[in-house]
C-alpha cells in the first residue's frame, strides 16, 4: 500500500541529471579532443539531446572543483621526486570588464624522464613571472630540468634547486643557424650533437648505473672536444653575429647543459615535458582563450589528470568515468588510490 523509492546513488553532481559517463565524455571532448563547448552544444543537439552551453559549462566547473583534491594529491606526489621537468606556454585569457584578452601562461611540471612516476601537473597563472614557479615548487629540493628562461633562475640562488639545461635548446640554435645560411660551423656542431643523441638512444632503456657508465666513457669525450672546439670558434667570429649567439648560448650554460653526464637520473634535454605541452598548443588553436583565471585553473586541473592518465597508458574517458563514479563516496585519506599511476578500474568502463 506504500511506494518505496530506492536511494539515489551518490553522483559527482549532486541531484544532477548527468551520469559520470556523460560528464567524463564532455571533459574528454573539451580537454583531450579540444572541442569547445560551443561545438559540443550542436553535436548533442543533432543526437537528440539538446544541452545548453551554459549547462555544459556548469558541469565542467563542478567537476573541476570535485577533482581538485586529486590534482593536489598528484602535485604532492610529483614533488616527492628529486628530478623535475618544467616548461611553460602562453595562453590567452579574457580580462574581465573590457572584453579583451591578455597573455597568461600554462606551466607544466613533470617527474623526471627516468623517474618511476609518469605524471604531469599543469599550473595556470596570469603571467610568466618567475614567482609562479617558485610558489609551485615551494620548499622542494632537487634538480630542475628547464630551458634558460630567467624566471627559473631565482630558485637556483637558494642552493636547494640545481639547474639542468636542455641540450635540445642548444642544438636548436645551430639548427636555425644552418637553416638560415648553411653555416659550416653549425653543420659541424649538429654532427656532434647527433653523436651524443645516438648514445642517448642506446642508453635510455638501460639500468641507471649502466647508463651513467656509458655516458662517462662515450659522451664525456665528445662533450669535452665540442667545448674546446666551440671556445676556439668563438674567438674567430664577430661578437654580434648569429654564429656567436649560437656559440654563446652553449658556452655560457655549459655546466648545466652537461650535468646529465654525471647524474644517471638526468635526461639529456627537456623534451619529456615539452611533449606534455604539445597537446595544450594544439588545443588553444580551437578554444582560443581561457574565459577567466578560474576557468584556466580548472582546465589545468582537469588536463593534469587526463594527460597523466595517457602517460600511464589509460583511456582518459575510462579513467575519468570510473573516478567520477567512485569519488563521491571515496575516503579522502585514500585519495591517492585514484591517481592515474595507481588507478585500477573498479567498475565497467562500457559507455
Amino acid at each position: 500500500e506504500t511506494i518505496v523509492q530506492a536511494p539515489v546513488e551518490p553522483h559527482v553532481i549532486d541531484k544532477g541529471i548527468p551520469t559520470a559517463g556523460l560528464v567524463a565524455h564532455v571533459m574528454v571532448a573539451k580537454y583531450a579532443d579540444h572541442q569547445p563547448l560551443y561545438r559540443l552544444e550542436p553535436i548533442f543537439g543533432r543526437a537528440g539531446f539538446p544541452v545548453p552551453r551554459s549547462t555544459l559549462a556548469q558541469w565542467v566547473g563542478t567537476c573541476g572543483v570535485r577533482l581538485q583534491p586529486l590534482v593536489d594529491a598528484l602535485k604532492a606526489v610529483v614533488l616527492r621526486h628529486g628530478v623535475l621537468h618544467a616548461d611553460e606556454t602562453p595562453v590567452q585569457m579574457l580580462k574581465p570588464g573590457n572584453g579583451k584578452t591578455h597573455r597568461a601562461y600554462l606551466w607544466a611540471y613533470a617527474a623526471g624522464a627516468f623517474e618511476d612516476l609518469k605524471a604531469v601537473v599543469y599550473d595556470f597563472c596570469e603571467s610568466r613571472a618567475g614567482v609562479h614557479a617558485r610558489e609551485f615548487l615551494g620548499d622542494w629540493q632537487g634538480t630542475l630540468v628547464c630551458d634558460d628562461y630567467s624566471g627559473y633562475k631565482e630558485g637556483f640562488k637558494s642552493g636547494r634547486i640545481i639547474e639542468a639545461g636542455c641540450l635540445a635548446h642548444a642544438r636548436r640554435k645551430f639548427f636555425d643557424l644552418h637553416a638560415a645560411n648553411k653555416s659550416q660551423i653549425a653543420e659541424f656542431a649538429l654532427e656532434q650533437f647527433s653523436k651524443i643523441y645516438e648514445i642517448e638512444r642506446q642508453v635510455k632503456d638501460l639500468e641507471a648505473e649502466e647508463r651513467r657508465t656509458i655516458r662517462q666513457q662515450q659522451t664525456r669525450p665528445l662533450l669535452d672536444a665540442l667545448h674546446e672546439w666551440m671556445t676556439l670558434q668563438r674567438q674567430k667570429v664577430p661578437g654580434n653575429s648569429a654564429t656567436s649567439k649560437a656559440l654563446d648560448y652553449s658556452l655560457n650554460r655549459w655546466a648545466a647543459l652537461t650535468r646529465f653526464v654525471d647524474d644517471r637520473q638526468l635526461p639529456v634535454d627537456n623534451n619529456w615535458v615539452e611533449n606534455r605541452i604539445r597537446p595544450i598548443a594544439q588545443g588553444r588553436a580551437n578554444w582560443l582563450f581561457a574565459g577567466s583565471l578560474r576557468a584556466g585553473q580548472r582546465a589545468a586541473a582537469i588536463m593534469s589528470l587526463i594527460q597523466s592518465a595517457r602517460m600511464n597508458g589509460h583511456d582518459p574517458y575510462a579513467y575519468l568515468k570510473d573516478v567520477l563514479t567512485r569519488l563521491p563516496t571515496h575516503k579522502a585519506s585514500q585519495i591517492e588510490e585514484l591517481l592515474p599511476h595507481r588507478w585500477k578500474s573498479a567498475v565497467s568502463t562500457d559507455a
